[in-house]
Parts: structure tokens; sequence; C-alpha cells
């Protein structure tokens, strides 16, 4: 297993693609926090009648987390940009005959394709997270605030934004198994993440008891993983996005390891059943 694990990480360590998309995860990182920094600590939002600085009304704690995490919905999608590849390139380059070849069983070069692709978004949301630390820094420093206010909250912050990295990244890989067609699985990936599931969400809130569902979608889990609007005001919070009710913070990361498990034993089962040519 060990040897299978070897290989797969050096398929991605000796293509551009690990340090291409590592540059994307930090450069994400930083506009994005850049950009959330500065919205948060020099702007201003209607709270009902009243235009209410938004800096003024946050704890200082939740601002900072704000900040830092400004660009995890579009390094989620980057993880699964890198989980949907770590399969569709296989497909695409037809060694995927030879890879299953090279492990005694399929199952075991699945565990080894997860094992690996771990590792690589570890290293991705390490990238991700320098990067925040760099752009919302930054704006932080400039604003006189402190850049740790809590090492221990924020440490926990950083742990769930690399949690909800490899999760993405475990989703993609199983749509990869599911889908061979790499173009096609990248395109139902991202599509289903950007506009059908806050669709079928918005939908939802028409039918009486079934709102409910939303909260345990993908991207409202991530979002209750986070648990970045914990302490401001509700108005506010609304305002921001973050209105309505949400699963607890570790509801949020049970539900994405479920989604991750499920993908991962689609991608298991079809796998060991599937031709290959």
């Amino acid at each position: 297993m060990s040897n299978l694990i070897r290989s797969e990480l050096r398929k991605y360590f000796t293509t551009r693609m690990w340090w291409g998309m590592a540059l994307a995860m930090f450069l994400v990182g930083a506009l994005f926090a850049a950009f959330t920094g500065y919205f948060t600590l020099y702007g201003e939002m209607p709270v009902g009648e009243a235009m209410i600085k938004v800096s003024d009304a946050i704890p200082e704690l939740t601002l900072v987390r704000m900040i830092y995490s400004g660009g995890i919905q579009f390094a989620y999608m980057l993880a699964l940009v890198i989980g949907v590849l770590s399969m569709g390139q296989e497909f695409r380059h037809k060694t995927i005959s030879n890879t299953f070849l090279a492990g005694p069983r399929r199952h075991q070069v699945i565990f080894a394709k997860v094992a690996s692709l771990v590792v690589v978004l570890v290293v991705n949301a390490v990238a991700h997270i320098l990067g925040a630390l760099v752009g919302g820094g930054i704006l932080l420093a400039t604003a006189g605030r402190s850049l740790l206010p809590d090492v221990g909250g924020l440490g926990q912050t950083f742990a769930l934004m690399a949690l909800i990295l490899v999760v993405w990244g475990l989703i993609g890989l199983g749509l990869g198994v599911l889908i061979s067609n790499q173009v096609a699985a990248l395109f139902v990936g991202i599509a289903f993440a950007l506009i059908v599931e806050p669709l079928v969400g918005f939908a939802l809130t028409f039918f009486e008891g079934w709102d409910v569902l939303a909260k345990f979608f993908p991207s409202q889990a991530t979002t209750a993983t986070l648990s970045l609007y914990s302490g401001v005001d509700p108005g506010l919070a609304e305002a921001m996005g973050g209105g309505g009710d949400q699963l607890t913070w570790w509801g949020g990361a049970l539900t994405l390891l479920a989604y991750a498990a499920v993908m991962t034993l689609i991608g298991l089962v079809l796998t060991r059943r599937k031709d290959i040519a």
C-alpha cells in the first residue's frame, strides 16, 4: 500500500500542476482575504434604517476569522478540481489500466488515491492559509488591528479550513470516478456547487418544512463548519448573507465528512465493477 501511495504522490508532485495549484490557492487566499478585510474594516451596511460600520458591530476574533477565511468558497472549488483531476487525468490519458495493474486489488488503488489526495490537499490548504495570512494580515496591520487576537481560536479556524478543502477534494475524487469524462465531471461539480445548489436551496424556502434540508447541502454545511457569524447581530449577519438557521460547526463538519465518505464509497464500488479498457 505504501508503494501505491508513493506512486500516486509522485504522479502529482512531478507535474507542474502541483505548484500551479498551490500558487492559485495562495493567491486566492491573499486576494480575497484582502478584499474581505477592506470591506469588513472600512465598509458600512444598512441594518434596519441605520447604516452600521461593519468592524464596530463584529467581535474582534470573529472579524479576523472572516477576513482570513474570505476566499474559502473559491478555494474549495479549486480543491474540487484537484479531486476530479486526480481521477479524470487517468481516464483522459488512458493510464487507468496501468494504474490498476500496478496494484493487487482495485480497492487498494482507490485507497492509495484517497490517502495521497489528502496529503496533496493539506499542502494546498497550507498554501491557501499562508496567502490569507499575508493578504489579510496587511489589511489588519494597516488598520491597527491584531493579526492573531486568539491563537487557539484561529488555529481551530485554520484546521477547519483545511478539513473543508480535504473534504471537497474527496468529493471531487468521487465525482471523477462517477463521470469518467474529465470536462463533464468538472462542469457538473462546479455548476452544482455554484448554481444548482443555491437555486434548489432558494426553491425549498417556498415549501414549509422543506427549507430545513438546505442547511445540509455541501456549501451550507461549509459555511456552518466555519461558524463565521457567531456573536454577530442577526440583522447584520443576514445582510452579509449569513442569516438563517444553520448547523453547529461540528454538525457542518460531520455533514461534510459524510459527503466525502459517500462519494469515496461510490467511487470504490463503481471502480471495482467498471470495465476498464
